[in-house]
């Protein structure tokens, strides 16, 4: 990489870090790093899969539908380079989906698809596995196209990209906390104000009847709310 190359990187992920910074919620900041993966590396598709709470991978966000070709083959049978890259938490490449072995009948539905060369980088943060955030996926239609230098950068986006990612999912679940808790306030102040109880007693109320139907407490607060009469 010339001096020059590494003069263009640095501007690029100078302005990647502040538009990850101002990325309001994590679709957002999902979108800027595929953009950004698009003019930074040698790529002509890009896309992220992101863990859930069931330690399941769902698609974030794509720069075309044969990504989602690409990793909807992978979830659906649990197997292919996105899987091991979230397992093992370590950068899978493919140069050439015609000739790659580890995965035969993904490889050949992939190169069908017109790509050849696959790039897949886990987005981790933290020493434990349950710290992976997801799978930063690069596509070409060209055999052999990614280089080290492409490697290199593509591991430099991954890790911007996982913090910002585990920050923005930080920032929502507490702006969803912070909601809840103002729900289930307003519900309360239903309660007291309808029966004559006090702030115990009605969240006693709410507590039970979450119980009895299943039902997150702010689901219920919310549908009090809504419709003044407690979940059946």
């Amino acid at each position: 990489m010339t001096e020059s190359d590494l003069a263009s990187s640095a501007d690029t992920f100078a302005r990647l870090a502040i538009e990850l910074h101002d990325a309001p919620g994590v679709e957002e900041t999902i979108d800027a790093v595929v953009q950004f993966a698009l003019q930074a590396l040698n790529c002509t598709y890009a896309g992220v899969a992101l863990y859930t709470r069931g330690s399941r991978a769902e698609i974030a966000a794509v720069t075309d539908p044969v990504v989602a070709d690409v990793y909807e083959l992978q979830i659906e049978t649990d197997n292919g380079p996105l899987v091991t890259a979230l397992r093992e938490r370590t950068a899978v490449l493919i140069r050439d989906t015609d000739t790659d072995g580890r995965w035969p009948e993904w490889a050949a539905k992939v190169a069908a698809l017109g790509v050849r060369s696959v790039l897949d980088v886990p987005l981790a943060t933290g020493d434990a596995a349950r710290q992976t955030v997801g799978v930063l996926g690069l596509y070409s239609p060209v055999p052999d196209a990614f280089t080290e230098d492409d490697e290199a950068i593509a591991t430099i986006l991954a890790r911007h990209a996982s913090v910002a990612v585990a920050s923005a999912r930080h920032e929502e679940s507490m702006a969803q906390a912070v909601d809840a808790r103002k729900l289930v306030g307003q519900a309360m102040g239903i309660l007291m104000e309808r029966f004559d109880v006090d702030a115990d007693r009605a969240f006693a109320i709410l507590k039970r009847y979450s119980q009895d139907n299943n039902t997150k407490l702010r689901d219920v607060a919310q549908h009090l709310i809504d419709t003044r009469k407690l979940p059946h």
